[in-house]
């Protein structure tokens, strides 16, 4: 075709490949220009590649073509660890996040972090009329300044050095800026250290979300947009019980009826973001092994970055429409879990190696907290799809927002004043599903003398 001898379908390649050799024509590279190829026909491309030596690239969809070898001068591309999750991206509502957007101040909490930053980009890019970038790390904060000032140099921007849970700084901020929507990234996310540091879990992940949340409220924000987990959903571990509490104390000022929307989105592990087990692949592999991975059942849900980040923006224009409820937990489209052991095998295999001969994959048993499987829907919720593709919304299961208040006033004094055991009964009234997976040894909970 065109000059170009065609050799076969996939099951004929090996026969291909042969065909070529014997002619002396060793081709090093296997390029998929199939815009559809879903994640059983990549992992078997992943394979042959993987015995003939060959690296694998991928052309951009056909719309992007043309593009990419303008701003490139190539269209073909190295395979992206996010291509072997076998799902395509979903389409977005563009006008409706653009009108949830355009024209606002908007104020993101853990700005500098994996999910907060991302927000920035994709908020800055939507003609807000301010971004407000505020978190607690002075070097995270300055790194994305520094890349907002360049990226759109022209966004009125402000950085907000302060801790979700310093109640006076963050009302000093709302009161000088008075966003219009805030979104809440800020979080304590890593299961075996908040497992370990239960009380700055909870001052953070609860307390803070419990500030930010009720400075929405006394200031009038539009929509506070909580980031939330699917570890939240019959959680066994101190960081899942702390994010579920922060989602009921959402749930249940949104059911007040205000001014004010509060709307929490749940979703699972995310790709490439800090603490992940993905970055953790990386330097093993770069290292030459081994690839330690906890149980060969485990899985997870998964998502890249930006796609996470594009849905918490479609679930949070939708939730402001006339179509969205009160209380909701909005639930966003993750395709099937993955295994960490294949997700393990296939990163080894993009490296150029073999598993188990080039790079051996050791398993170290369950984490503190971890389960072997998350899940999205509690039993007493009912999920509900919504015309918008890739977003599920979750009917309210709320709590007394005057109970919960109390509780949470109580579970304050208690981390405040460092006591570990108060904080943990009271983390598990509050949060009745928490259920800490058995183990044979007893929890090592932190004292201060005289505590």
């Amino acid at each position: 075709m065109h000059g170009v001898a065609v050799l076969g379908s996939l099951e004929n390649l090996d026969d291909a490949l042969a065909f070529l050799h014997q002619r002396n024509i060793k081709p090093q590279r296997l390029v998929i220009a199939d815009d559809t190829v879903d994640e059983e026909k990549l992992a078997r491309y992943l394979d042959l590649a993987g015995r003939h030596g060959l690296t694998l690239g991928r052309l951009p969809p056909t719309i992007e073509f043309s593009r990419a070898i303008l701003e490139k001068g190539q269209a073909v591309r190295s395979l992206a660890l996010n291509d072997l999750l076998g799902r395509p991206q979903v389409v977005l509502e563009m006008g409706a996040i653009r009108k949830f957007i355009g024209s606002r101040r908007i104020l993101i909490t853990g700005a500098g972090g994996s999910i907060g930053s991302e927000l920035v980009r994709q908020v800055s890019d939507l003609d807000p009329a301010e971004i407000l970038l505020l978190d607690s790390s002075e070097c995270n904060l300055y790194s994305i300044d520094m890349e907002l000032s360049e990226r759109h140099p022209k966004l009125k921007r402000t950085t907000a050095l302060c801790d979700v849970r310093d109640r006076v700084g963050l009302n000093t901020w709302f009161s000088r800026h008075l966003p219009d929507v805030v979104f809440h990234a800020a979080a304590l996310k890593h299961v075996p250290l908040v497992e370990e540091h239960l009380v700055e879990g909870i001052r953070t992940n609860i307390l803070g979300t419990q500030n930010i949340a009720d400075m929405c409220f006394e200031h009038g924000t539009g929509t506070m947009v909580l980031i939330s987990t699917d570890k939240a959903v019959n959680p066994s571990s101190v960081m899942g019980a702390t994010k579920r509490c922060a989602e009921a104390y959402c749930q249940a000022l949104d059911t007040l009826g205000s001014g004010t929307r509060f709307v929490s989105v749940r979703f699972g592990n995310v790709l490439g973001s800090s603490g992940s087990v993905v970055p953790l692949f990386q330097r093993q592999i770069a290292a030459g092994g081994p690839v330690t991975v906890t149980h060969p059942d485990i899985e997870r849900f998964f998502m890249t970055i930006p796609e996470a980040v594009a849905l918490v923006l479609q679930a949070s224009a939708f939730s402001n429409s006339d179509r969205g409820g009160r209380g909701l937990v909005y639930v966003l489209e993750m395709g099937k879990p993955v295994k960490i052991a294949d997700l393990a095998r296939k990163m080894i295999l993009l490296s150029g190696k073999e598993p188990g001969k080039g790079i051996k994959i050791v398993y170290i048993g369950l984490r503190p907290g971890e389960k072997l499987a998350e899940q999205i829907v509690h039993p007493n919720e009912e999920l509900q799809s919504t015309p918008v593709n890739g977003v599920s919304m979750l009917t309210p299961r709320t709590a007394d927002l005057a109970i919960l208040k109390n509780q949470l006033s109580e579970i304050g004094r208690a981390a405040e004043s460092f006591n570990c055991e108060r904080s943990l009964r009271l983390l598990k009234v509050i949060v009745p599903e928490y259920n800490e997976p058995p183990t044979t040894e007893p929890r090592r909970l932190p004292t201060l003398a005289g505590k």
